[in-house]
């Protein structure tokens, strides 16, 4: 297995875990509720994650099954383009915010309806099987010629590799931001 394909496909594996610490060390009473109106509670926080790979799942099916790419060798080490790397970068932990900047989601990313804890955490782990398949299945593809056009903003496109490094490091924010939620300010 090439190496850094293994290495995404365990941090995916990773967020499984930490998502399963969250919602033990989570009173239920609590899951659905927001600590601060202007701040997520820990179930939109992992309802945003779903949304968000049911969004690039079928980008990443689509751009690994495109036929142009059959012959195309994939290179020995993957690296992340320019756009990747600074997206990456922009989706550290909150509290280096504050050096990158805030940013506000699209309203489409945007968490709403019945987000009962075993139904969100069902379709989480539902869909990062997926992720972590799909990771696993692109050995031997070359990542960095195809391009992924971002669901967040349709004027940003990164090489597969990168979104496939800015997908775990998205739940980590994330993640980090719903075991935080109950933080006093």
């Amino acid at each position: 297995m090439q190496e850094q394909l293994a290495a995404i496909a365990e941090r995916f594996e990773r967020v499984q875990g930490r998502l399963h610490d969250l919602v033990a060390d989570t009173p239920i009473e609590r899951w659905g509720v927001r600590a601060d109106p202007a701040r997520w509670s820990v179930a939109e926080c992992v309802a945003h994650l779903n949304l968000t790979a049911q969004a690039y799942l079928p980008m990443l099916r689509d751009a690994f099954s495109d036929a142009q790419f059959a012959k195309v060798p994939a290179p020995r080490r993957y690296r992340r383009d320019l756009i990747g790397w600074l997206l990456s970068a922009s989706m550290a932990p909150k509290r280096w915010v504050g050096v990158l900047g805030k940013s506000k989601t699209i309203p489409v990313f945007v968490p709403g309806g019945d987000l009962q804890q075993s139904t969100t955490v069902a379709e989480f782990d539902r869909l990062h099987v997926q992720l972590i398949q799909l990771t696993l299945s692109a050995e031997g593809l070359p990542l960095q010629a195809m391009r992924i056009v971002s669901p967040f903003n349709a004027r940003l496109s990164y090489n597969a590799y990168s979104c496939l490094m800015i997908l775990p490091r998205h739940d980590e924010r994330h993640l980090w931001q719903a075991e935080h939620v109950w933080d006093k300010h």
